[in-house]
This record gives C-alpha cells, structure tokens and sequence, in this order.
C-alpha cells in the first residue's frame, strides 16, 4: 500500500477525523453505561469494552470511519448469563464470540450480504432510526421545561451552525455550549453523571476465572453463538451503509475478522461483547469522519475522558447528547422510502415494511432482518415461477411428442413442471427439450426423475436433449431415473 493510500484509508483530513471521532467519544459515554445497565453489569464494563473495541476494529476492521463499541443489541443477550452464572462467564463468552466471529471470516460469510436485498436494508435503516428516537424519550418525557427547551436550543444549534461554518463539527459544538450554559446556570437536570459512576483507572490484561472445561463451554456457547450472530449481522448492515453515505466500499470478510478480534481484546480487558453501531457511525460521517483516525481516535479520547476527565464529563447534560441522538435519528431515517412505497413494487414495499415493523416490535435487529430476507426470498421464488412454462408439439408421422420446457426447475416450479406432462397420452416416444431450462435444486432433480418414471411406467420411451452442463452435474449426482438403465443424452 502506498502512502498516499494509507493516508486515504486512515486520515484523509486529520482535522475532520479527530473532531469528528471526540464527538463520538462524549456520545459513546452514556450509550455504554445505558448498555452496561441493561447487561446487569459495572458501567466500567461498557466503557472499557467500546474503548477496546473501536482502538481494534479501527486497526483490523475492513470498514474505516464506522464506529464499533458496546451496543444494546449485544447486551440484550448477556443478561441472564450474568444473571445466572456471573460476570466471569460474561468476559469468557465475549471471548468465545470473537472466535467464531474470526471463523466466520475464514469461511467468508460476509460474502453473504449479497443476499441482504435493498429492501430489507432500508428496512433495518429506517427501524434503527425509530429505536434510537424513541430511546431518547425517557430523557424527555415527564422531564422539566429546561431540559426539552435546551434539547431544542442543541437541534438549532445542530442544524443552523452548518449554514455559517463546517469548521467544527455542529454536535460538538452543541454538547459544549449546552455543558457550559448548565454548569453556568446550575440547573441541576439530568447529566451522564447521573447515569453510572466512571471508572478512574486504565483497564487491565486478565483471563476470565472460570474453569476451564466442556461445563463451562457448555454454559457460554449459545450465547457466544447468538452474540456473534447479532453482531456480525449489525455490523455487516451498517458497514453497507456507512459504504452507501461515504460513496466508497469495505472489505466484509476482514469485518467479520477485526469485530472477531476486537471482542477477544475485551474480554481480555474486562469488556463485554459488542458491534458496530449505526447510530454512532452516523454520528462520525455526517461529522465529517472518513478514516480509521477518527474511530481510533474516538476510542482512545473515549479512555481519556472517563479516566482523566471524568468530573467534567458527569456534568454534560443529557438534553444535549439527546438533541444528538435526534439528530442522528432524523439523518439515518430514509424518508424517501415512504414517498416511493406506492411506486416501489408491492413486494419489496411489503419486505420493507415487515423488516421496520418486526425490529421496532421485538427490539431485535437480527429476527427483522431475518424476516425480510425469507420474504424477499419467497417474493422472489414467485416472480422467477412466472417465468417458467412447458409447450408440446406431436410429431404425427412418428408418433412422438417434444416437450420444450422453458425457465428455472426448482422448489417452486418442481410441481408445475410435473402437471405439464400427459402421461396417458398414447405415443411411441417423448422428448424432454430443456434447452431453454436450468435445474437448481434436488426438489427440480426429483420433479425430473418423476417424469421420466412416470413415462416409463406407462410404456413410453424418454429422451431428455439440450440439458446444460451445471443442470447435467446436478442429475448424474441426485437423479435415479438414468440408474435405473435408461439412457440420457444431453445436445448441446
């Protein structure tokens, strides 16, 4: 890699990137003492799990500017292991997680984000906008004048700022005026302070105390399955979107790898496991962060303002980091989509909406993506069935007929395939003409080998021309009708 590459890659403005990357920092504070709540752990577990989790990810990641820390999604799943079995299992299973996340990579699963379908990414897009907005309601609702008038002082500053000067990051900005105004006036609202104690001392290289035996791995393995799962499936998401708002692309293999690596490193660190986070990411792009710089730096200030700033940073209102998060909301929402459902196809309207309704409902990322993959996949199993078609054509001086058979043999069309067929026709012979045909699957295999049995069992000869070499492949290894001792030509 050349110099000016790995300038490119890591800093492209160092400026922008470490603004960028402290706005980050002071947002990440009271996410992961939120997360660390939900987890049933020390708020230092949180903390020190997104400092070593963005140093890692921005080295060893294939996605430079997207944020990686402790995140919501990756806590939900810890909290009855720590409830049950303690905190030592927590560290081992975040281990564990980072493993198979590395496994993940060896076997290219990040390839698999070719299968994720438009629609269900602004699906997750725009369900991931609703759940960051309506977190930031408890900050507001029953709250005092002061703190919903400031939260709107932090939404004007957010948005007017930028029309005057894009020097400094507008968020920035927002969360030191509002934090000097609140210290000046003393207004006594709700701070990250109030969230959790920061820790004040560096965190520290140990292997989790638990015993070192197939109980232990019997305990932690499903959740350091689930933990890797949801978070490769979140990271690879918003590594897709950090790609679409930055214009540029990511290696998802080498992901799968640094998230793998990032989580070993916390759970050496007493860190629990974690993901890229979209919200934060947002937050780091439309700040002007484009490089690995700002999520290492963001990482690194993170560590610094807790251990060596943490008096000052108890006292950042929260009204101000929720006027962020408001906007990070309203910046990652695809306001488009709604304008273009009654244009859009109705199925990929309909994966769109099911993926928005099924996170927003369960608070789980990977059963809406999950939903929205199956019916895209269903819609698009339908909309290739259409395609396919059986004609015939009776050769009255022989007495045989040609079946010319046309599209894809699958799941879906196996049993259309079947019923094209007469098999009580009186003929001499019958020629399967699949030129204009593929067969996918041992569902279209068994739908042939149907055919041809049926065809012989009536006393009907079965030539099958023109069958491809990848369908020929499938047939010699899955079909029985050519065991049985008849024979098989493919033309080509």
């Amino acid at each position: 890699m050349t110099l000016s590459q790995l300038r490119a890659e890591w800093a492209p403005n160092v400026t922008r990137d470490m603004l960028a990357g402290t706005v980050v920092a002071l947002a990440l504070i009271p996410e992961a003492i939120a997360f660390s709540i939900i987890a049933g752990v020390d708020p230092k577990v949180g903390l020190y799990a997104s400092f070593c989790i963005a140093v890692v990810t921005a080295i060893a990641g294939g996605r430079p500017a997207m944020i990686s820390a402790a995140t919501g999604a990756t806590a939900l799943v810890m909290v009855s292991l720590v409830r049950d079995h303690g905190l030592g299992y927590l560290f081992a299973a975040t281990i564990l997680t980072g493993f198979l996340q590395i496994g993940a990579s060896l076997l290219k699963l990040g390839d698999l984000m070719r299968f994720v379908s438009r629609s269900v990414v602004t699906g997750f897009v725009n369900a991931l906008a609703i759940l960051i907005f309506l977190a930031q309601m408890p900050e507001l609702i029953g709250q005092s004048w002061q703190v919903w008038a400031m939260a709107a002082v932090g939404l004007g500053i957010i948005y007017l700022l930028p029309r005057l000067t894009n020097v400094v990051p507008s968020p920035l900005v927002t969360i030191i005026v509002l934090t000097a105004f609140s210290m000046a006036m003393g207004l006594g609202i709700h701070t990250v302070g109030d969230m959790g104690e920061l820790p004040n001392e560096l965190p520290f290289f140990a292997l989790p105390q638990v015993p070192l035996n197939f109980e232990t791995l019997r305990i932690i393995l499903p959740y350091a399955a689930t933990l890797a799962m949801v978070g490769l499936l979140e990271s690879l998401m918003t590594a897709s979107i950090v790609d679409e708002m930055t214009d540029t692309g990511s290696n998802k293999n080498r992901e799968c790898a640094g998230q793998g690596l990032a989580n070993i490193t916390s759970g050496c660190f007493g860190g629990m496991a974690g993901c890229a986070m979209i919200g934060q990411s947002v937050i780091n792009v439309s700040s002007g962060g484009r490089g690995r710089l700002s999520c290492l730096w963001a990482g690194v200030f993170l560590l610094f303002l807790i251990v060596v700033l943490g008096p000052w940073v108890k006292q950042i209102p929260m009204a101000a980091l929720v006027a962020v998060m408001v906007m990070v909301s309203i910046n990652t929402f695809q306001w488009k989509s709604i304008a273009t459902l009654a244009t859009n196809p109705r199925s990929s309207s309909v994966v769109m909406l099911a993926t928005v309704a099924v996170v927003v409902f369960t608070h789980d990322l990977a059963q809406g993506v999950l939903v929205g993959v199956v019916l895209s996949g269903l819609f698009f199993a339908q909309k290739v069935s259409r395609f396919f078609g059986v004609t015939s054509t009776l050769d009255e001086a022989t007495g045989v007929r040609r079946y010319r058979v046309t599209g894809q043999i699958f799941f879906a069309t196996a049993e259309a395939f079947h019923n094209a067929f007469d098999f009580r026709e009186e003929l001499n012979g019958v020629v399967i003409d699949v030129h204009a045909a593929h067969f996918w699957d041992i569902t279209g295999i068994n739908g042939l080998d149907r055919v041809v049995l049926k065809f012989r069992h009536h006393g009907r000869a079965v030539e099958i021309v023109g069958m491809n070499e990848a369908s020929q492949t499938l047939v010699d290894r899955l079909a029985q009708h050519d065991k049985e001792g008849a024979a098989l030509s493919a033309a080509h």
